[in-house]
Parts: C-alpha cells; sequence; structure tokens
C-alpha cells in the first residue's frame, strides 16, 4: 500500500477521498488554489500544497503543477476524485511518465473510452447492445443522409465530451444543418474538438448504470446498478439503488454485460459504465463510460457496506480485490440528492456565503460535504455543495429518511435547491417509480405547484432579508417556518 497519495481535487470529493486515506494509515495532501486557502479539505489533509491561482486553469487544471506537488511531497499515487482531469489522456500519460501512479485505468483506455465513437465500438465488439446510430463521425455533406436513415427523433453528440454537454436533439431533417454546426461549436468550446456523431434518442428512456471495479490480475465485479433519472440539462440531482424499474432477468443481463464489456478492454480500478433503459421494451442500450469515481458512489457503499476508495486505493496498488461476485450484497436501498445553490424553480445558479449551516445527523443518513460556516460559492468551479445520502430496508422508509433529513437541513446564504429535492421526494411518480430523464422537467412545468413554488420562496427569501429586531423567533423557528411552507406545498395546500 501507498505511504502517501496526493488528492487532484477539492472540494467534498477531496474531503471524501482523505478520510479513507487517513482510515488506511495513508499520508494524504492536499492541492488547493489560491482562492481555496481556508477550505475545507486543505484543514482535514495532513499537508497541503497551493498549486496555482483561482481559475481552474491555473490550479486544478494545470496538469503540471499537480504533478510537481506530488513530486514534491513524495507521494507514490495520485488520486484525481471526479471531474477536472480525472479522464484526461494526457495527463494520466504524464503520471505514468513521470512514475506514479494514478489511481485509475491506464491512459491507453481512457482515451478509448473518452472517444465515444470508439467506445461504441468496443461495445458492440463486446456484445453489448447500443442503440442505432452512426459508425462514425458526422461530416457536414453527409449529415442529412445519415440522419434520414437513423430515424428521428436523433441526438448530435459530441464524440469527445460527457457530462451531457454538447449534445443538440434533432425531430426533423429540417433542424439537422443547423443542430449539426451548433453542437460542433458547444463541443469545441467545451472539450476542444468539433468531433460529433448521431445515435437515435430512445424516448422516455430511464438513466441507469452500473458500478464496476477490476484488479490488474483479471479479475472484474459489478457492485450493482443506480438509476439517475433524475436529471435536469442532462446533469444528475437524485441517484438511488437499486433502479426499481428492472426485472431481474434485465438486472442480471444488464450487470453480466458490463462487467463483460470491462473484461473486453482490460480495464483496472473503478468505473461506471452508463446505459439507457427503455422500460416500456425492457431494452437497454449502451450510453459511454466514466473512467473515474463517480459523485453518486455513495449510494452503492451505503447499499454495499464497500467504501470504493478504499477498493481503488488497494488495486492501485496492485493488490487483488479481497472479494469475489458472490461476495457483494445489496442490502435495502439508498438515496443520494445532490445540493446545488440553485433557485429550486428555474434552476439558475445563486452566490451567497453560508452564514448557518446545521447537517442532518443519524444511523441511516450520511453527509458528503465541504460546507462550513463562512463558505463562499465560487464562480470558479462546480457549483454542486454537498450529498445528502440515506439508507433504508425498502425504498419506501429510504424516501422517508430523505424527507426527515432535509427538514433537518439548514443552508443560510445561498439560494439552494432543497425544496425542489422534496418535490421530488413526495411527487407520485416519483414514488411509483414511473419516471424517466424527462421526469424532472415535466414536474417544473406543473403549473398550480410551480406557481406555489416560487410563492413558498419569495416568502421565505423575504423573511431572511428581515432585521433581528422584526424577527421575533429565532433561526430554528425561521427554518420551521420555510420547512413547514415546503410541506403545505407537497401536500397540495398551496394552489
Amino acid at each position: 500500500m501507498f505511504d502517501t497519495v496526493l488528492i487532484a481535487n477539492r472540494g467534498e470529493i477531496a474531503c471524501r477521498v482523505i478520510r479513507t486515506c487517513q482510515r488506511l494509515g495513508i499520508e494524504a495532501v492536499a492541492v488547493y488554489s489560491s482562492a481555496d486557502a481556508k477550505a475545507k479539505h486543505v484543514g482535514m489533509a495532513d499537508r497541503a500544497i497551493e498549486i496555482g491561482g483561482a481559475p481552474a486553469s491555473q490550479s486544478y487544471l494545470n496538469g503540471e503543477s499537480i504533478i510537481k506537488a506530488a513530486k514534491k511531497a513524495k507521494a507514490q499515487a495520485i488520486h484525481p476524485g471526479y471531474g477536472f482531469l480525472s479522464e484526461n489522456p494526457s495527463f494520466v500519460e504524464a503520471v505514468e511518465k513521470e512514475g506514479l501512479t494514478f489511481i485509475g485505468p491506464s491512459s491507453k483506455v481512457i482515451a478509448q473510452m473518452g472517444d465515444k465513437i470508439m467506445a461504441r465500438r468496443l461495445a458492440r465488439e463486446a456484445g453489448v447492445p447500443i442503440s442505432p446510430g452512426a459508425e462514425g463521425e458526422i461530416d457536414d455533406a453527409q449529415a442529412v443522409a445519415i440522419a434520414r436513415g437513423i430515424g428521428f427523433p436523433l441526438m448530435i453528440k459530441a464524440a469527445d465530451g460527457g457530462g451531457g454537454m454538447g449534445i443538440r436533439v434533432v425531430n426533423s431533417i429540417e433542424e439537422v444543418p443547423e443542430a449539426v454546426t451548433r453542437a460542433r461549436s458547444q463541443a469545441l468550446n467545451a472539450f476542444g474538438s468539433s468531433r460529433v456523431y448521431m445515435e437515435r434518442r430512445i424516448q422516455n428512456a430511464s438513466h441507469v448504470e452500473v458500478q464496476v471495479i477490476a484488479d490488474h490480475h483479471g479479475k472484474a465485479l459489478h457492485l450493482f446498478e443506480r438509476d439517475c433519472s433524475v436529471q435536469r440539462r442532462n446533469q444528475k440531482v437524485v441517484e438511488e439503488t437499486p433502479c426499481a424499474k428492472l426485472t431481474p432477468e434485465i438486472r442480471s443481463a444488464l450487470l453480466e454485460s458490463a462487467v463483460r464489456l470491462v473484461k473486453s478492454i482490460g480495464y483496472t480500478n473503478a468505473g461506471t459504465i452508463e446505459y439507457l433503459y427503455d422500460a416500456r421494451e425492457e431494452k437497454f442500450y449502451f450510453l459511454e463510460m466514466n473512467t473515474r469515481l463517480q459523485v453518486e458512489h455513495p449510494v452503492t457503499e451505503m447499499a454495499t457496506g464497500l467504501d470504493l476508495v478504499e477498493l481503488q486505493l488497494r488495486v492501485a496498488a496492485g493488490e487483488r480485490l479481497p472479494l469475489s461476485q458472490s461476495d457483494v450484497h445489496q442490502h435495502g436501498a439508498a438515496i443520494e440528492a445532490r445540493i446545488y445553490p440553485e433557485d429550486p424553480v428555474m434552476l439558475l445558479p445563486t452566490a451567497g456565503t453560508v452564514s448557518v449551516l446545521v447537517e442532518p445527523e443519524g444511523p441511516n443518513v450520511r453527509v458528503d460535504s465541504a460546507l462550513y460556516q463562512g463558505y463562499e460559492v465560487s464562480p470558479h468551479y462546480e457549483s454542486m455543495m454537498a450529498k445528502l445520502i440515506v439508507h433504508g430496508e425498502t425504498r419506501e422508509e429510504a424516501i422517508a429518511h430523505m424527507l426527515a433529513a432535509l427538514d433537518q437541513y439548514v443552508i443560510e446564504g445561498p439560494v439552494v435547491n432543497i425544496p425542489l429535492v422534496r418535490r421530488v421526494m413526495e411527487h407520485k411518480d416519483f414514488r411509483n417509480g414511473a419516471f424517466d430523464n424527462a421526469f424532472l422537467e415535466r414536474m417544473l412545468n406543473e403549473p398550480a405547484r410551480n406557481s406555489a413554488l416560487a410563492a413558498a420562496i419569495a416568502v421565505a427569501m423575504a423573511l431572511e432579508q428581515e432585521s433581528p429586531q422584526e424577527i421575533q423567533f429565532s433561526r430554528w423557528r425561521m427554518h420551521g417556518r420555510r420547512m413547514a411552507m415546503a410541506n403545505r406545498l407537497s401536500s397540495g395546500v398551496l394552489q
């Protein structure tokens, strides 16, 4: 096992990796930008090294500076977390050339699966179902003919991208030329590559993914699936395991296909195979592979009792996976909600400094967070503030624990999306498992509820503008008043 690991990230994921390193007796070295000098992960780490200015390009995306920090700390390995350089094959190759261990797959595999066109081909060769689509990147002159052959609706997607960016939905042949142009522009701005491809859009699909882990000795395991269909702008908001929509037969086929793909491409360490699932047809299609730890990995940990970061560290150190597939069991249900500094109606980002913070606690509750009183929402980085994860013996019990935990959660300063998460938890379609990737958009377009939520938020924000002398109750009672309004909203009293 490593003596020293450098964590090339920030925020809640840096804090989360630090905890496992310290539990295993590994020295955890943090890196930070000039804007993060007082960040929580900096204080938690055994050591911390500044790597550059506030913009990510000068710090967390500066591979040369990160490698220099790792060598200065005499670290043997670098854990990338997620985002930033975690799926950048050039950075991983540079780490490998310096004789350091990258805690993840090889640069070659990351490059293969980061190319969405190649990933589709590799999935097909491994016998994993893929949606109908183009066999390669799209040439402008052939775009209309290719689109006609695929059929509508379809999606034009960035070949070298991810994270839901660079996607254009096309419903008719007339839309194709402009959609291709816009997709290329978005892809170039986001990923530095204008390559795009087309695939059929699976209507009313759910986003279901399989957590995998593989060592360097030929063993590959699945750690069951997650349903990540509650999304806005192709970005996840709520994730859960198990997926309530799958039959035992479909679940078995899904999990087996993920392991087959992992073995086929020689993958090592933790990763996630993402699928689109058509519940009406009971068919699933390969979407992409994330060659890193996922934001939503805690729901898998809550349901299996495994520490995915520990498994990552052990695999990267050359150890054999300490368990077989028959040793991996799923207990009950787990749900994660991402806490964003966002207006819960318009889903627009907000800013501010956290003036009051009370995080939920309990035996069935976990909060992964880098928040503290005085934390300032930064314009430089990913806006997610924290993750609230709960576990229950049943899905219904997990939902109840989530609602109770949301009642306890107090974040004052920036406006956050906690009322939105509550609406999701109490919505009949979510409770019945009758939701897909478009569920959140449909929910937000329910006019009466939408107006009521806007009114509730307006009242809550107005309360916070009053001076202490004008408020005849404590902050706790103010929070209780907001929660009571949210409860009235959820039950349909506010119309």
